[in-house]
């Protein structure tokens, strides 16, 4: 996968030591510009576009979903949750998110087996997502959300994940971004923000099957203890309330007491309260103030991995030691 280094290739300049996601991939398509037939409609785009490129400039009525596809930023195409499959007379159902716009082409969106295809993954998608919607901070601008309400989706045929024996705990050990892997998709979004646009390295996808999540390239177990440098750009690009700004993660859930999005997977890491100083494995290793051990605490579950903290409160600025 993208997340895992990339070797004989020629990748940008980066900060720090990091597999970087789709920044090292080929490019889409040729340099020439393509004349793409849409549902009947000629449309004519720029080279290196895809078919999901024509798409948007077709201005279809019903638009195509596309819950992995970021367009600006260069993040993609990933063609990952398969839900923007379209049928081509040459090449049969696609994605469109990733698939090259070559001259010629004929494009169908309302071809049964394109639509069906659609709507199986889409399924897919929503069995594996927990879908307390009324208890999540996005709320109203999902974008997981909005495509079930366009597909008039009432109840996905594979179920949903509703077992709170199998939620993950909410991470919730940042200052400023809250973690809920139950509600990720693995879109990769976050990770390719973080890696081929801030170009921090810290987001990777780990695990294989059903254990599949992103996690850190540091092996860290929390984001506390990992080194985010809290820039916000995963939270920018999240399709779903996986990851969340602190301070609204509650704002659009129904004003009930104790209806909050803790409380509806149950279990949560609490921060430690402690600063770790220079974010960055090369700043730590330039210049390392003396640290001391200390562990997760406040947490909801038992296991808490211990961390490198400081010995200055995080909101209090003060000194190093």
């Amino acid at each position: 996968m993208s997340s895992e280094p990339h070797d004989d290739v020629d990748a940008p300049p980066l900060t720090e030591e990091i597999a970087p996601g789709t920044a090292t991939d080929p490019p889409v398509g040729t340099d020439s510009p393509a004349t793409v037939t849409v549902d009947g409609t000629d449309v004519t785009v720029e080279g290196g576009s895809t078919l999901l490129d024509a798409l948007e400039a077709a201005s279809l009525d019903d638009a195509v979903p596309a819950l992995c596809h970021y367009g600006r930023e260069d993040i993609g195409p990933r063609s990952e949750c398969r839900t923007c499959m379209v049928e081509t007379e040459a090449h049969g159902v696609v994605p469109a998110c990733s698939f090259p716009a070559e001259d010629g082409t004929t494009v169908r969106t309302d071809a049964p087996d394109a639509a069906n295809a659609r709507d199986v993954n889409l399924d897919l998608v929503l069995s594996d997502h927990n879908l307390r919607c009324t208890t999540c901070g996005k709320n109203g601008r999902c974008e997981l959300q909005d495509a079930a309400i366009h597909q008039e989706i009432e109840e996905p045929r594979y179920g949903v994940l509703d077992d709170r024996e199998e939620y993950e705990p909410i991470d919730d050990t940042s200052s400023f971004i809250q973690i809920d892997r139950n509600k990720c998709i693995l879109c990769n979004r976050c990770v390719e923000a973080c890696n081929d646009v801030q170009v921090e390295g810290v987001l990777r996808m780990e695990g294989t099957g059903q254990d599949t999540r992103i996690g850190f390239q540091s092996d860290a177990e929390t984001m506390e203890d990992s080194t985010c440098v809290s820039c916000g750009h995963c939270v920018t690009v999240c399709p779903t309330g996986s990851l969340v700004e602190k301070g609204i993660e509650d704002a659009t859930t129904i004003p009930l007491p104790g209806f909050t999005q803790k409380n509806s997977v149950g279990t949560a890491y609490e921060r430690s309260g402690k600063s770790k100083g220079p974010m960055t494995p090369k700043k730590r290793t330039e210049g390392t103030p003396e640290k001391s051990a200390g562990e997760l605490v406040g947490s909801a579950i038992d296991g808490g991995t211990p961390s490198d903290v400081w010995d200055d409160d995080a909101e209090s600025g003060g000194d190093w030691l």
